[in-house]
């Protein structure tokens, strides 16, 4: 298997285990200084900012998934470019607390060292994460 398809493998793992709320292995898809950011306002939403490291990546994604499920995600598009990926998703995420469900689009870009996710950056609709929350 070629590394374009060893990425994509990892990635599809790694989403896998977001959809069923498995930290562990979302954290190890992860390069051990990985590091994850949602893009955004801090002040507009706490839930932006980026995280460094296994310890930090584990508590982060644990409250994620504490909070958002992923209900079902729609892979739309794929594009590979050496040791980057962007993934354009469709998803539905259902916040736990109130039970509220609501379809958005995210654009995730990687960034690949050693085989792991060095970098993803997250792009997705925090207004309406805003109010699903609100």
């Amino acid at each position: 298997m070629g590394q374009r398809e060893e990425m994509l493998a990892l990635i599809r793992r790694a989403y896998a285990a977001r959809g069923d709320g498995d930290v562990e292995g979302l954290v190890t898809a992860f390069h051990p200084e990985g590091v994850f950011t949602l893009t955004g306002d801090k002040s507009a939403l706490a839930l932006t900012g980026s995280m460094e490291g296994h310890p930090t990546l584990r508590a982060a994604f644990g409250q994620f998934i504490a909070d958002f499920g992923f209900e079902s995600r729609e892979i739309l598009a794929e594009l590979v470019d050496g040791d980057r990926v962007a993934v354009h998703s469709r998803v539905v995420v259902r916040y736990n607390p109130s039970g509220k469900t609501f379809s958005t689009e995210i654009l995730d870009l990687f960034r690949f060292q050693d085989g792991k996710i060095a970098e993803l950056i997250e792009f997705a609709d925090t207004a309406q994460i805003k109010a699903a929350i609100s």
